[in-house]
């Protein structure tokens, strides 16, 4: 197959959706397909194989890590061009768009996948009064895709309650190759503690940004006075999370990547995660292939992947003490962090890119076979 893949957001940038897309067009490849990335411009014009249309854009002004890439005619050049069968769009906001559109004016089957639960997030930026329109947005572009794709159960049933039609599930996936528990070192966990290898030992891996709830690590650490935090990665709000967490023994190391992060997960006694807006969490697979115990907010797509006291702890977003509790019970019960370290890993090796990419390719199959009938009104 040729698939068209239009993203909002892709390498250089390092995030979940990102590492998501990377792997899947790695794999497709590998299968013989050919893809076409569209994406805001970052200087790459190749991906394992794929070849990369790069659009220029503009920073985000709430989020500049984000471009916001207008299409121009060039894109629809460059599709005719490719001919694909498939065009698939990634979080449709801008540049999507331009994929809807020359899918739909060229009569070529569209799929959208939808990666980050933005009617969420506009209430971490004080936008919460435009949560109804924005959906009404995301309706209107999603609806005009023959398969909208989630990578949870929850946000499968959150777009269908919002009238979103044509949703099913893209299952996760995460390198168990690379994250594995046998990279545990005592240099990683020294230099993640600033030199205090010996006392408990937090991580927090992900976009450093105010949606993702950070600041509520702090009661925690104020809870365990020995403990240590890392903060792996980077974003708009490091700076003000840097001066929140001033009196505390936290250490922003910035972006990981490969076996670095990898050796991170693994040499860590628990992976706080305390956001309520994820679709999915993929740094949470990471960690629990890593071997690394989870401690995370009940909410969004987290409990497809932890199961409470089984292979990590949840807690409700609503109790002020949950992530304290369930922290402390981790630290202090040995023998039962270890039996959590055995079952995430077990849990995360049920879950590969290679079946995840198997089971995308089958979606797009359908919708190749269903293509002659139109969608309804």
């Amino acid at each position: 197959m040729r698939i068209a893949l239009f993203t909002e957001t892709f390498l250089p940038k390092i995030d979940g959706i990102v590492t998501r897309l990377r792997h899947t067009v790695e794999h497709l490849q590998r299968n013989g397909d050919q893809v076409l990335i569209f994406s805001p411009d970052g200087g790459l014009k190749e991906h394992k194989g794929a070849k990369i249309h790069g659009v220029k854009g503009l920073p985000l002004p709430l989020y500049p890590e984000l471009k916001l890439a207008i299409p121009t005619p060039t894109v629809g050049k460059a599709i005719e061009k490719f001919k694909p069968d498939v065009v698939h769009v990634v979080n449709p906001a801008v540049l999507g768009l331009g994929g809807i559109y020359y899918a739909k004016t060229m009569n070529i089957p569209l799929v959208a996948s939808y990666h980050t639960h933005l009617p969420q997030y506009l209430h971490h930026y004080g936008l919460g009064s435009l949560e109804g329109l924005l959906w009404e947005l995301l309706k209107l572009g999603h609806n005009q895709a023959r398969l909208n794709l989630c990578t949870s159960t929850a946000m499968v049933n959150e777009l269908v309650t919002h009238g979103i039609e044509r949703v099913d599930l893209w299952q996760r996936g995460v390198d168990t190759e690379m994250f594995h528990p046998h990279l545990a070192s005592k240099q990683m966990r020294s230099r993640l503690s600033e030199g205090n290898p010996e006392n408990p030992l937090l991580l927090y891996v992900g976009r450093v940004s105010a949606e993702k709830q950070i600041d509520q690590i702090k009661p925690v650490l104020e809870a365990i006075p020995d403990a240590h935090l890392a903060i792996v990665g980077d974003g708009p709000h490091r700076e003000a999370l840097e001066a929140h967490f001033a009196e505390t023994q936290t250490n922003f190391v910035g972006y990981l990547q490969g076996l670095e992060l990898a050796s991170a997960f693994a040499s860590s006694d628990a992976f706080i995660f305390p956001s309520r807006t994820e679709t999915l969490g993929l740094v949470l697979l990471e960690a629990m292939a890593a071997g690394c115990p989870v401690v995370a907010a009940n909410s969004g797509g987290i409990p497809d992947i932890v199961t409470d006291r089984v292979n990590g702890y949840l807690f409700e977003p609503t109790d002020p003490n949950g992530a304290i509790m369930a922290t402390k019970r981790l630290l202090a019960a040995k023998e039962e962090r270890e039996k959590l370290r055995e079952n995430a890993r077990l849990e995360a090796e049920k879950w590969s890119w290679a079946a995840s990419t198997n089971q995308l390719r089958k979606y797009y199959q359908t919708v190749l076979n269903q293509s002659s009938f139109p969608l309804a009104a």
